[in-house]
């Protein structure tokens, strides 16, 4: 199968376009510019210059394709709803797998994907279930709040370099708040696997771990940076962590079990402590 992953360039994007070749996939990459170009040659896949703006050059890769991964977003939220057309991106037909998240898609109580999206998600998800009714086999990824590995430059490295900056690692209250996690690898496996054999109108979780304690996280970093680690009161949390403070706070575990059931799917990489253990989100 040809397959038109946007994102193909991100973090994410790499990972989903090497796991859709070594699978035996073509792929063709949306790409901003000659580095992207060349990193996607590099790694065996047709760069095709275009821009999510620019609904031209996404229609010309959905239509030289079997099937789309559309990992990018519009993140202009002044023009909501010429993010929402991107994500409206049919392709040819079938198959179609769209991303999304749960961060603050539920707190306090483990998501599960039957569960209503997050706010943010709701206009991808609403897309799948038009496609869907439409004839289009169309899915969603919901993907954990941090997706970690090597050259991560997510959540996880801003918490690392505001620790650098504070000379302290910090959580709020207890530390019992909750995040799940997933490898990009993993993730990667996921979205060929949603591309392969996901069912119409499909959500599903990309959660290694579903439940993580944010005060082993703020550990690890303290101790991957030699910084004392300490509980800051809630009323604090804003000027400590600035804009992920929201997240720093958030309890939102996560399960992947009917995932992993449907899909045969299950982590097989290192876990977010593992990750943070080996070091590398340390080095300047």
């Amino acid at each position: 199968m040809k397959v038109f992953v946007t994102g193909a360039t991100g973090f994410i994007g790499m990972a989903v376009v090497r796991e859709l070749l070594d699978a035996g996939h073509g792929v063709i990459g949306l790409s901003r510019s000659e580095k992207g170009d060349a990193a996607l040659k590099q790694a065996g896949a047709e760069p095709l210059r275009g821009e999510l703006g620019d609904l031209d050059s996404l229609r010309r890769g959905a239509e030289a394709a079997d099937g789309v991964i559309h990992l990018a977003y519009l993140h202009d939220f002044s023009d909501l709803a010429a993010s929402v057309e991107a994500d409206r991106l049919e392709g040819s037909g079938s198959p179609f797998v769209l991303t999304s998240g749960m961060l603050l898609m539920t707190q306090g109580h483990p998501a599960e994907e039957a569960d209503a999206p997050a706010s943010l998600g709701r206009y991808a998800e609403q897309a799948v279930s038009e496609l869907s009714e439409r004839g289009i086999r169309s899915s969603v990824v919901r993907l954990s709040p941090t997706v970690h590995g090597a050259d991560d430059y997510g959540f996880i490295r801003v918490l690392v370099q505001t620790a650098r900056d504070k000379g302290v690692s910090t959580y709020v209250g207890d530390g019992s708040n909750r995040w799940p996690a997933v490898h990009r690898l993993d993730a990667a496996r996921l979205f060929r696997l949603a591309l392969e054999s996901a069912p119409a109108g499909t959500r599903l979780h990309g959660v290694g771990e579903s439940a993580i304690a944010f005060r082993e996280i703020a550990e690890a970093i303290g101790r991957g940076l030699n910084l004392p680690t300490v509980s800051i009161p809630a009323e604090e949390a804003a000027a400590h962590f600035g804009w992920i403070a929201f997240a720093a706070t958030a309890d939102n575990p996560a399960s992947s079990t009917w995932t992993q059931q449907e899909l045969n799917w299950h982590s097989e990489q290192p876990g977010l402590m593992a990750d943070l253990e080996a070091g590398y989100y340390f080095k300047d």
